[in-house]
C-alpha cells in the first residue's frame, strides 16, 4: 500500500470534518462562558485536547467496527485495505495521548469531564453501542459535553449547561436517525440497535420526542434574558431545519440525518451571536 494512500486513510479515520466540529463546538462552549476574556491559552488546550480526542474515538470506532463497515461503509480505510486493523488501533492510542497530554493543561473540572469522556469513548463500540438507546445517550452525552468542557476550561461551566443540554438532545435524535439509516448492516453484525429493538418507525418517534424537548427549551436562553434577540433570530430558523430534518428523516433517514447536522450547527451559531451582542455594541441585543 502505498504511503500516501496509508496517510489519506489515517486521516479518513479521524473523520475530520467531525473531529474539528467538535473543537469548535468546545470552543463554542469557551467563548458563551467566558466570552472575549476567555484564557487563549486554556481554550487552544481544550479545542486541541477535543479534535484529538474525537478522531481517536472516531479510529478505534472503525476497529470494533471494521466487519460492520464491510456490509454498511465498505469504501472507509480499514475495509478497503488503507489501514490495517492494528495500525487503526495504534494511531488511536496516540492520538489518545496527545489528547490527554492537553488536557492535562487545563482546570480540575475540565480534566474530569476529559477522563470520563475518554473512558466514555473507549467504552462505547465495545459495550454499549448495541444496547438499544443506551448508546445513543452515551454519544448524546460525550456530543453535548464539548460545551461544559470548554465551559469547564475557562473555570465557568454553568454558563454552559444549557448548550449541553440542548446539543445532548439534538444528538440523540440524530444517533438514532444514524441507526435507522445502518439498519440493515447493524442487523447483519447481530447488534440490538433502538430500531432493531423496537422498530423502525417506533425509533424515529423516540428520536421526535427528544428533539421536540430540545426545541421546547431552545427559548431559554432569550426568556432568562442570558441572551437577546440576536440569539433568537438565528435559533429560530435553526429549529425550523431541525424540525424539518427531524420529519424528513421518516422517508429519507440519510437525508435527515444530514440536514439534521446543518440545524445544530446554525443553533450553535446562535449562542455564538447571542454572546457577541453582550460584548460587541454593533450586534443587536
Amino acid at each position: 500500500m502505498p504511503v500516501g494512500e496509508t496517510i489519506r486513510g489515517l486521516l479518513e479515520l479521524t473523520r475530520p470534518v467531525n473531529s474539528v466540529a467538535a473543537g469548535f463546538l468546545t470552543f463554542i462552549g469557551a467563548y458563551v462562558a467566558g466570552g472575549v476574556t476567555a484564557s487563549p491559552i486554556e481554550t487552544a488546550a481544550a479545542v486541541g485536547a477535543t479534535v484529538s480526542a474525537t478522531g481517536a474515538g472516531n479510529a478505534i470506532n472503525d476497529y470494533f467496527d471494521r466487519e460492520i463497515d464491510r456490509i454498511n461503509q465498505p469504501g472507509r480505510a480499514i475495509p478497503r485495505g488503507a489501514v490495517s486493523p492494528r495500525g487503526a488501533l495504534g494511531f488511536s492510542f496516540v492520538l489518545f495521548a496527545i489528547a490527554v497530554a492537553l488536557a492535562l493543561v487545563l482546570p480540575a473540572l475540565a480534566i474530569a469531564i476529559a477522563v470520563v469522556n475518554l473512558l466514555a469513548l473507549l467504552a462505547y463500540t465495545e459495550f454499549f453501542k448495541g444496547l438499544p438507546g443506551v448508546g445513543n445517550a452515551l454519544v448524546a452525552y460525550l456530543g453535548g459535553s464539548t460545551f461544559l468542557f470548554g465551559g469547564a476550561a475557562v473555570g465557568n461551566v454553568g454558563a454552559a449547561v444549557v448548550l449541553f443540554v440542548l446539543a445532548a438532545l439534538s444528538t440523540m435524535s440524530r444517533e438514532i436517525i444514524k441507526d435507522v439509516e445502518d439498519l440493515e448492516g447493524d442487523r447483519e453484525e447481530g447488534l440490538n440497535t433502538l430500531p432493531i429493538a423496537i422498530g423502525r418507525r417506533r425509533a424515529l418517534y423516540v428520536g421526535a420526542v427528544s428533539l421536540a424537548v430540545a426545541i421546547l427549551a431552545s427559548p431559554v436562553p432569550y426568556l432568562s434574558m442570558d441572551f437577546g434577540l440576536a440569539y433568537l433570530l438565528i435559533v429560530v430558523p435553526a429549529v425550523a431545519v431541525m424540525a424539518y430534518a427531524m420529519v424528513e428523516s421518516f422517508a429519507d433517514p440519510t437525508a435527515g440525518h444530514e440536514h439534521l447536522k446543518y440545524g445544530m450547527f446554525l443553533a450553535a451559531l446562535a449562542f455564538v451571536v447571542g454572546r457577541m451582542a453582550l460584548e460587541v455594541p454593533w450586534v443587536p441585543a
